[in-house]
């Protein structure tokens, strides 16, 4: 038995010695940050795939049609007039005054406050209120 012990010691002490090891390496799969180069056709189907998102029309990104801005455009300016006239027809030249106002479906409130002028605009069919303060100067 001692033999059998002996000589498997001594056969288990060779052997180690002559086992080959080699370094550890790690190499990074993406591309931009060192990995392999062919892997970036195969990483960018894979993020495609998995996008979520829809890519919307090429004119919501800054390259706009002419005629519908121009369409908009003229839209403004009507309806910019038409309030303009409004404005000077219910207020008159001086501007603001104090006083309780309907229009359409908006309520304006215009009262002095020690700021300035407070406008409260209060539509009546959703009930949103919005409060604009003017200051003094």
């Amino acid at each position: 038995m001692k033999k059998l012990l002996i000589s498997a010691i001594l056969f288990i002490a060779f052997f180690q010695v002559g086992a080959l090891a080699q370094d550890f390496v790690y190499q990074p799969i993406n591309p931009a940050f060192g990995g392999n180069p062919y892997n970036y056709s195969w990483m960018l189907a894979q993020a495609q795939a998995q996008n979520m998102f829809v890519e919307e029309d090429a004119y919501a990104y800054g390259e706009e049609d002419p005629l519908a801005n121009l369409q908009d455009d003229i839209n403004r300016q009507v309806l910019n007039s038409i309030t303009q006239e409004f404005y000077r027809n219910q207020f008159g030249e001086d501007g603001l005054t104090e006083g309780y106002y309907k229009f359409g479906s908006y309520e304006i409130d215009i009262s002095p406050i020690s700021e300035g002028m407070q406008v409260r605009i209060i539509d009546i069919f959703t009930g949103s209120e919005t409060t604009i303060i003017i200051p003094y100067y």
